[in-house]
């Protein structure tokens, strides 16, 4: 129950979406500098022998693996969306929950980022290269994904969460009254 809110339900929830949008704006125009400026062009130094800009089309996941599988990944981050959105919406707006209500909204610009590049053009945009430990290439949405992935680990091991205050992810059984 959403009794504890600072804000009403609905506009955390906006503030979700507008989390998101700003996350998958910043993502596609970072990419659009990279075709402009990296395709068909030499890399880029930033920092000569840590890091460089670098374009690559990758057709596949991180470190290259499931090559020219795109309709896998467009089901599993349709799923991961789904998940995503079911898990924000009902999400308390308390206090309690913000840290995870803005990772929520960064996986899903994440996610966004990445899948608009897959439905639009077959592959995904990469241009940012670690070149210091030679990472793979990898681009603002890829930055999104970790980091939300490290900060929900910190917040696993670290948080202040026990497991009933993940209730209002279970499913609601209706009411059911009994007849005398």
């Amino acid at each position: 129950m959403r009794t504890d809110m600072n804000f009403s339900a609905k506009k955390m929830f906006f503030i979700d979406l507008l989390i998101t949008i700003i996350g998958v704006l910043f993502d596609q125009f970072t990419k659009h500098l990279a075709v402009l400026r990296l395709k068909d062009q030499a890399p880029v130094s930033l920092i000569p022998g840590a890091l460089e800009l670098r374009y690559l089309e990758n057709r596949g996941a991180a470190f290259g693996i499931l090559q020219n599988q795109k309709i896998f990944f467009v089901l599993m981050t349709s799923l991961i969306l789904l998940a995503c959105i079911y898990a924000l919406w009902r999400m308390p707006a308390a206090r309690k929950y913000t840290m995870l209500h803005i990772l929520g909204a960064i996986l899903m610009a994440g996610a966004l980022g990445n899948f608009f590049d897959r439905i639009r053009l077959d592959y995904v945009v990469d241009f940012i290269y670690i070149s210091l430990i030679d990472f793979p290439i990898f681009n603002v949405a890829d930055i999104y994904v970790t980091f939300v992935c490290a900060a929900g680990l910190c917040l696993a091991f670290f948080g202040h969460f026990e497991e009933k205050d993940f209730d209002f992810l279970k499913r609601r059984k209706p009411d059911s009254k009994k007849e005398a």
